[in-house]
């Protein structure tokens, strides 16, 4: 049974047969800059829900967990996300606030990891959070916490079809 799996996981595709080419060379030196264009593309290629990714975390006692979960916006303060305070991960950042967060655009063969530094923003961008949610029904969650990754290494990945994949790595 094990060999028929890990033989049915090697014949799957992994990349797409067109993939946009990239440069590292010509990589814009603010990695937002390049994050954006890449979250562009993404979004012209249809890839579904390209603000989603994934947010790892780690407990007191370096116990990991990992969720999806959707990017609020980037800007100075860093990559935001939000969640209760009284949710796991949000238990898990106030007792080690330092996370990772991964983006993976499999129909461009690209992907964007982030490690850092998480801190918690104002109660009034979080208030504001929460009212612009889908189901926001206009009462207040004083529980509800947006949050700043605030990344200390950002690496940006372009698959290739012959293996080669490039690797564009800041160091911040």
């Amino acid at each position: 049974m094990s060999e028929s799996f890990r033989r049915r996981l090697r014949a799957l595709p992994d990349f797409p047969d067109l993939m946009p080419d990239f440069d590292p060379e010509k990589a814009a030196a603010d990695p937002a800059v390049l994050f954006r264009a890449w979250l562009e593309d993404a979004v012209a290629a249809g890839v579904p829900q390209p603000h989603a990714c994934s947010l790892a975390t780690a407990d007191a006692g370096g116990n990991l967990s990992s969720r999806m979960l959707i990017l609020k916006n980037l800007d100075d303060d860093g990559w935001h996300f939000a969640t209760a305070r009284t949710s796991r991960k949000g238990r898990e950042l106030a007792a080690n606030p330092r996370a990772a967060m991964n983006f993976y655009w499999p129909q461009v063969g690209r992907q964007v990891r982030l490690a850092g530094t998480v801190v918690e923003l104002s109660a009034t961008a979080s208030a504001a959070d929460w009212a612009d949610r889908p189901a926001a029904d206009g009462t207040a969650n004083p529980q509800w916490q947006l949050y700043a990754l605030r990344p200390s290494e950002i690496e940006f990945w372009q698959a290739r079809a012959d293996r080669r994949h490039i690797r564009h790595r800041y160091v911040l």
